[in-house]
């Protein structure tokens, strides 16, 4: 049966044009439930169970579906992704608005009905003859949707009737629109809210932690006293923002202060970009990361950022009276030109909620069953939940969402999700840091494995189609130890001419991955590999990254080869790319690489041909650093585990190799060949990487440092900072210069992924190159993989697509790499940092050497080379006599009693575990030396441990 439907629409020219909408009604889908003769086997895809038994309702004590309406599958999917809810139908009216409304939760629902075991079914009720409704006049869409949700209901419970008297089945409607209830009621339908239909479940209790609260009167607490003004609505936002009464931008909390956040503006307008908040009442409700409208205030009450640290520690949930107080602290006399400036928030456009973790603060009163939830992240506000198990959730890690933030609350609503597991424990801990840093680290799904190739595989004749056979050629890899996803493999052989050709091959994943399917979607996702210090979440199946695209040795791997023809000087001759087929004769970790080349007595190929990469690498680099290339120094650490337990034993910077640096510039080398070669072929969606020059303020903190040591430091172009680097040495301090360059290092941007044809600003400043891309490493990122497609394309090897040259989709793909890579950061620098506090926790009290890096207002940032730890030491502590100290800006220094510290001195530090806060533990640093009455702690304090109370000690001790 055919709908049809006509409209006039207005063209952009100005004519009329008449289009028509067909819509195709069926007899034939079925629905869902086994056994129905009248719909035999048109079911597709998943179906419900023939008894659906569990759970057990006091409500409908017999057999039943449920069927949610949009709002239940929106606001209450935590409910539902609950292994105790089974057998519901979702129906297409439902799964159309809730993935126009919230693409997450909408991934959320199609994983829950992929899911066998949870019996979802979907229903198809707008093409389905009996349960199509089209819409009155009059009626709006919303109000439509509502009653065909009713018709799908009803004529399921008639449908189910037919089926069999004696067993009989109901559907039950769950809504929590009063309005769409009543009317199901009154048109016959077994109709319940979600609250009312959870409560009945008395096998399951803990299912009502997991509601979400979504009244905005009701829960509140008593007093009812307004706090916050009233949100406006988002037309008059709108009109506001395109008036310019109001600016909207992306809220952004402080870490250091609860009371303070920045809102970054959005456009290109150069003034105002970035906006102050200060004050509970101007922050308005709004969270981190969320898109809001916020007023600018008259230029008499602006302010300047505060440079107090406040934590919100308060356990009275509600006194804003005191909050008031603390706000007033802020307000701190400065200068005219401090002022920034300083707005309201007057509006959310969009929120950007988040599942959190955390820790729950559990409440004094004792039979209590609203709590306070305290976030791991600093800059997410307490959430107040209720829940029954907080003697169990104490001490525990836990994930709680937030259901909203209602005028006369202190604090957000929301409710329990999930329990992680013990404080402290490494398990739990490393899968709060995913979470936080929103790693996608779930097992790969059935739909993704789905496109690995079969088992045992070799290479065929079609695969060597449009690919060269390598295979004879002395390659070999060098690697750190341990690495089993093998990108790259080198060889360096002398022609018949006396030149030499040197090859760098790059593993062929995109011979595996192909575009669009769900592998590549997968990956596309993650964007990224992630190392954390005892395990590696892969961007790719581990059948890829650790065997078919992991170039071991002696094993026949498909590659994408760069090769060169270069003379002695290392100065390219030709450069070719192909596809190709490789056998690479050996697996080298840097230090045997290292021990081949410095051995006198080995010559075979493959040591011959490390000697001449070894040889034009050098050269390589002499010549990039001659251009203007920055060496800068970052202190890395390496673990050593214990085998059994998995706890670090030791720590100790990581040593670099000659041989490291050989690799590194054949992967520069081959990374700008390639960049230069897509480039060419696709000036206007050619993925590349560049990386910006930083604003001269930025490097303000490293002049100023350097002259404090009597050294002169040139930041005007890279060219001179790197010669200015390499001058800057100081016989009696010899560890001065890897401290400038650590200190370089955090005043250069970040490096970004970009489209070309959305950019005309290509120069790479690093490494002082006008071009350059990622080509090199495919395993792990996935920029790498789009490189290879568009070089593949460039020389005929492949076909393209349309994604592949579409600027604008490489735009927002380049967008999420850019996230990705810095969360993957994020979460690296999380993971050393924990497994630094596991090594000091078994370690006690250890002094150690330090060199400070910046000097504060009341504290020094200091380095520990021997750990590469950085931390800081303070001057101020509460409840003992404040030290008289005396901040200097422009040198930078700090004077405390009679002793002055500048940057790069050098002081001793006692390091140890503080752990009275067990959410968010840290290494405490005391100065040691030099000494300062008052100040500094004396040197035998080696087995002492920081004071703690007992309670607390013995939760840490299990």
């Amino acid at each position: 049966m055919l709908k049809s439907k006509t409209f006039l629409k207005k063209t952009r020219a100005g004519g009329v044009m008449k289009i028509v909408r067909e819509h195709y009604l069926r007899d034939d889908i079925g629905c869902g439930a086994p056994g129905c003769a009248a719909c035999g086997s048109a079911h597709e895809g998943p179906v419900l169970e023939p008894q659906p038994l569990d759970p057990a309702s006091s409500l409908c004590p017999q057999p039943h579906y449920l069927l949610p309406d949009t709002n239940v599958l929106l606001h209450q999917i935590d409910v539902l992704e609950d292994p105790a809810i089974r057998n519901v139908i979702v129906l297409q009216t439902v799964l159309q608005e809730v993935r126009n409304r919230s693409a997450p939760v909408y991934k959320r629902i199609r994983d829950v009905t992929n899911n066998l075991e949870k019996h979802f079914y979907t229903f198809t009720n707008e093409h389905h003859r009996e349960t199509y409704v089209e819409q009155k006049q009059g009626e709006n869409s919303n109000d439509r949707n509502d009653r065909a949700i009713r018709v799908a209901a009803k004529w399921y419970n008639e449908h189910l009737k037919k089926m069999s008297a004696e067993n009989q089945l109901q559907v039950i409607f769950i809504t929590n629109d009063k309005k769409n209830k009543e009317k199901a009621v009154e048109e016959g339908i077994p109709a319940f809210t979600c609250e009312e239909y959870v409560k009945s479940l008395t096998a399951n209790p803990e299912l009502i932690d997991r509601l979400a609260c979504l009244s905005e009167e009701g829960n509140e607490i008593e007093s009812g006293k307004i706090i916050f003004l009233e949100h406006l609505p988002l037309s008059k936002l709108q009109q506001g923002i395109k008036s310019g009464t109001y600016l909207q931008g992306t809220f952004r909390a402080s870490r250091e202060n609860y009371l303070e956040a920045t809102v970054w503006v959005h456009g290109d307008a150069e003034e105002n970009k970035e906006i102050i908040l200060q004050g509970l009442k101007n922050l308005n409700r709004a969270i981190h990361e969320d898109i809001v409208a916020v007023e600018l205030l008259p230029k008499n009450q602006w302010v300047a950022p505060s440079s107090v640290v406040l934590h919100d520690e308060g356990q009275n949930e509600d006194d804003v009276e005191k909050e008031e107080e603390r706000e007033r602290i802020l307000k701190t006399v400065v200068n005219e030109k401090m002022l920034k400036p300083t707005g309201r928030v007057v509006g959310i456009i969009k929120r950007n909620w988040r599942p959190y973790c955390g820790m729950l603060s559990k409440s004094d009163i004792k039979e209590s069953r609203r709590h306070l939830f305290t976030p791991a992240d600093k800059r997410i506000p307490r959430i107040r939940i209720e829940t029954r198990q907080a003697s169990t959730l104490e001490g525990q890690r836990i994930i709680v969402a937030i259901d909203g933030w209602p005028r006369n609350s202190r604090y957000p609503n929301g409710h329990f999700v999930k329990n992680l597991g013990e404080v402290g424990d490494k398990e739990t801990e490393t899968e709060v840091l995913l979470l936080e840093h929103d790693v996608p680290h779930q097992p790969f799904s059935q739909a993704v494995l789905s496109f690995l190739p079969k088992m045992p595989w070799s290479i065929t004749e079609k695969d060597m189609k449009n690919r060269e056979d390598l295979r004879h050629l002395c390659v070999c890899s060098v690697d750190p130890p341990g690495c089993t996803d093998i990108d790259d493999a080198l060889h360096c052989r002398e022609l018949e001419n006396g030149n030499l050709e040197v090859g760098v091959h790059i593993a062929d994943v995109s011979h595996f991955i192909r575009p669009g399917n769900a592998l590549d979607q997968e990956s596309a996702r993650r964007g990224t590999t992630v190392y954390l210090c005892e395990k590696r979440i892969d961007m790719v199946p581990e059948l890829l990254s650790s065997n078919l695209c992991s170039l071991r040795c002696n094993v026949d791997r498909l590659a994408f080869s760069c090769i060169w023809e270069m003379n002695h000087n290392a100065e390219i001759l030709k450069t070719r790319f192909t596809k190709s087929a490789i056998n690479s004769k050996a697996s080298l970790t840097y230090a045997e690489a290292q021990m081949r080349i410095d051995s006198a007595s080995m010559n075979d190929d493959i040591t011959v041909s490390l000697r001449g990469l070894n040889k034009l690498a050098k050269i390589l680099k002499k010549r990039r650093i001659e251009k203007g290339a920055l060496t800068l120094s970052s202190p890395e650490v390496r673990f050593h585990m214990d085998s059994e337990t998995h706890d670090p034993i030791d720590l100790q910077t990581k040593e670099l190799r000659e041989t490291n640096s050989m690799v590194e510039e054949f992967m520069l080398l081959a990374n700008i060949s390639v960049a230069k070669k897509i480039h060419e072929e696709f000036s206007e969606h050619a993925l590349l990487r560049k990386h910006p020059a930083p604003p001269p303020s930025n490097y303000e903190i490293l002049v100023k440092a350097a002259k404090s040591k009597n050294l002169e430091i040139k930041t005007d172009t890279a060219k001179s900072l790197a010669d200015s680097l390499d001058r800057a040495d100081c016989p009696t301090f010899p560890y001065l210069n890897t401290l400038l360059r650590i200190l370089a290092t955090r005043c250069m941007m970040q490096a970004v992924y970009f489209c070309s044809g959305m950019d005309n600003d290509f120069h790479h400043y690093g490494l002082a190159s006008p071009i350059y891309t990622h080509f090199t490493s495919p395993i792990r990122r996935y920029a790498d993989i789009i490189v290879h497609r568009l070089l593949a394309v460039a020389i005929g090897a492949d076909c393209t697509y349309p994604e592949l040259t579409d600027k604008h989709k490489l735009a927002d793909l380049c967008k999420n790499l850019n996230f990705r890579h810095k969360m993957a950061q994020y979460a690296q620098r999380a993971s050393v940092a924990f497994h630094t506090q596991l090594f000091f926790k078994s370690k006690g009290i250890v002094s150690e050497e330090a060199y400070i890096l910046f000097v504060r207002k009341n504290a020094i940032v200091v380095l520990i080379p021997k750990y590469g730890l950085e931390g800081t030491v303070f001057f101020e502590e509460k409840d003992k006599p404040q030290p008289r100290l005396t901040y200097d800006d422009e040198i930078p220094s700090l004077k405390i009693e009679d002793t002055v510290f500048h940057i790069f001195d050098k002081v001793k530090v006692k390091i140890m575990l503080d752990s009275t806060n067990l959410q968010h533990q840290k290494i405490r640093m005391s100065l040691v030396e030099p000494q300062i009455p008052g100040i500094s702690i004396p040197t035998d304090t080696s087995n002492m441990d920081i004071k703690e109370p007992e309670s607390k000690k013995k939760k840490l001790e299990k």
